[in-house]
């Protein structure tokens, strides 16, 4: 089994480091804001460590899930990050969902420090993370991905390999700009079906007789119509950082995205209106807000 460094235990990073140990992997683990997950790791055997670069000298493997690229380079670099206390032969990946520009500009140091960097989002939620069931999007060099790959099939379902590093990150903003968009749209759809009269059920049972029908269209009807919120558990607040990063991916490739202006536009006032923390299946709530007559 692989020692294995941990950065970033929260909802998911918790459940995927109660996995690893689960697997009988040894953990290393840096303390977070929030004990919660931290000290149910150290109960169960873990080391907890001052720094990310104390991470990386106990371990041959470091995993970070942090929510933003800014997260990611704060623990990759300086004196006391993970990259300054690299072994040789070593590998991190960056299970979050970053910016492929920075991950490829923290992959050549990396590789300057004798390692290799992967890039590895995921897909699915911290429930299928206790079970091992997360799809994992990576990319990086094929060898360093051979040779952690059955670390990876540990945590997921689905691992799949995508090409150079930051391909991972590529699809998975794509993929989350997409889906944030038909959430969005069908949001605004039950949002107009108020403003003419029409009952939210039987506009559901039309659409989703036809192509149009979705799993995202179910997410958003659950709460649109059933009320429930849970069943699409991604806040406001990250749709938009995603959903910005797929922008701005577009502006850094010398292009403008157009379908995903108004989708952001939405996201960004609903958190700077105070909805943030709120499910992405609540824009509904938003958009009944903004069409009152």
């Amino acid at each position: 089994m692989s020692k294995i460094g941990f950065i970033g235990l929260g909802l998911m990073g918790g459940a995927m480091v109660g996995r690893l140990q689960d697997q009988g992997h040894e953990l290393v683990v840096l303390g977070n804001r929030d004990r919660t997950y931290i000290d149910q790791a150290i109960a169960r055997g873990a080391t907890e460590v001052g720094t990310a670069r104390d991470v990386a000298e106990a371990c041959e493997i470091v995993m970070l899930c942090m929510g933003t690229s800014d997260q990611v380079e704060g623990r990759m670099l300086g004196d006391e990050g993970v990259i300054a206390g690299l072994a040789s032969g070593a590998t991190v990946i960056d299970f979050g969902t970053s910016l492929p520009a920075s991950t490829k500009a923290l992959g050549v140091q990396v590789a300057a420090a004798g390692g290799a960097y992967l890039d590895a989002p995921l897909g699915r939620t911290p429930a299928h993370a206790v079970d091992g069931l997360l799809n994992i999007m990576c990319s990086g060099d094929k060898a360093a991905f051979d040779k952690v790959k059955p670390v990876l099939e540990d945590l997921g379902e689905n691992v799949f390999h995508l090409g150079a590093l930051g391909s991972g990150h590529t699809i998975k903003l794509i993929n989350n700009f997409f889906g944030m968009t038909v959430a969005n749209a069908m949001a605004e759809a039950f949002a107009m079906a108020d403003v003419q009269g029409v009952d939210r059920q039987g506009l559901y049972d039309v659409m989703s007789a036809g192509p149009l029908h979705s799993g995202m269209m179910d997410f958003v009807k659950g709460y649109g119509v059933d009320g429930d919120p849970a069943q699409l558990a991604f806040a406001i607040k990250n749709a938009a950082k995603d959903v910005g990063y797929y922008a701005q991916m577009a502006e850094d490739a010398g292009v403008n995205s157009v379908m995903s202006t108004s989708t952001l536009h939405a996201l960004s006032t609903a958190r700077d209106e105070g909805r943030g923390d709120d499910m992405v299946s609540q824009m509904v709530d938003f958009y009944a807000e903004k069409l009152k007559p």
